[in-house]
């Protein structure tokens, strides 16, 4: 429901100035539709919005994933939905850097926004779609997003594929080492620094599914490395 300052507390008008001033800190919404038309093909939005290849982007912010519906999702999505993951600017930046880093068995063929700039006016441009913060305090945050806040240190370890191959058992009772997909995403051959950029992604939480985030949790930065380089270089059977 649309409220107006003069009908606001102290306390909520605090909020809804500094969620305005983060709404401009977001990126620059014109821009970011001449950047949607890399996403237009697929995805519609704006009034009368419908299903495309991908689901319609109305009222993303705050959205939780695989949830629009009449739109058919891959099963990896749908498992990202049940371990929690919704839609703000942080998940959002994630996805739109590399859809299959948060998602490895999504249909979706967009190879990924790698400049952080260009996401964050896509998505200012996106936001203008989702409920209003000028006029709801109580709307989807928009502070900046940050890109992943790994230390560059981090991604430049370099893994023991014998440790990683000692450590991967408790991997392969779910991934199959033969690179199967059924059911359960593969994660043999994956490029080492998506598989450390997930890792971590789950152990921070900033990725969701409860079973990944406690076992990434139990994980130390050598031998999530060590992992990435087994699986890695895993000949497939």
């Amino acid at each position: 429901m649309a409220m107006t300052f003069a009908r606001l507390s102290m306390t909520a008008a605090a909020l809804l100035l500094g969620t305005m001033a983060a709404a401009e800190d977001l990126g620059d919404p014109k821009r970011g539709s001449r950047l949607y038309q890399e996403c237009r093909s697929c995805h519609d939005v704006g009034r009368n919005a419908k299903n495309k290849v991908g689901p319609h982007l109305n009222e993303l912010f705050g959205r939780p994933a695989a949830s629009v519906k009449g739109f058919k999702y891959s099963r990896s999505l749908k498992r990202q939905a049940a371990g929690g993951l919704e839609w703000h600017v942080d998940t959002l930046h994630t996805f739109l850097e590399n859809p299959r880093q948060m998602a490895s068995g999504t249909r979706m063929s967009y190879r990924g926004m790698k400049a952080q700039q260009d996401r964050a006016d896509l998505l200012a441009y996106l936001r203008q779609f989702s409920d209003n913060p000028a006029n709801i305090p109580e709307a989807d945050p928009t502070a900046s997003a940050v890109d992943h806040d790994l230390a560059p240190e981090i991604p430049a370890l370099k893994g023991d594929p014998d440790y990683g191959e000692y450590l991967s058992g408790e991997c392969t009772t779910c991934h199959q080492a033969a690179g199967s997909d059924e059911g359960i995403p593969s994660i043999v051959l994956w490029p080492e620094d998506d598989f450390v950029i997930a890792m971590h992604a789950y152990k921070s939480k900033k990725r969701a599914h409860p079973v990944m985030q406690m076992v990434a949790g139990r994980l130390g930065d050598e031998e999530i490395a060590a992992l990435a380089a087994y699986f890695g270089a895993l000949e497939l059977e």
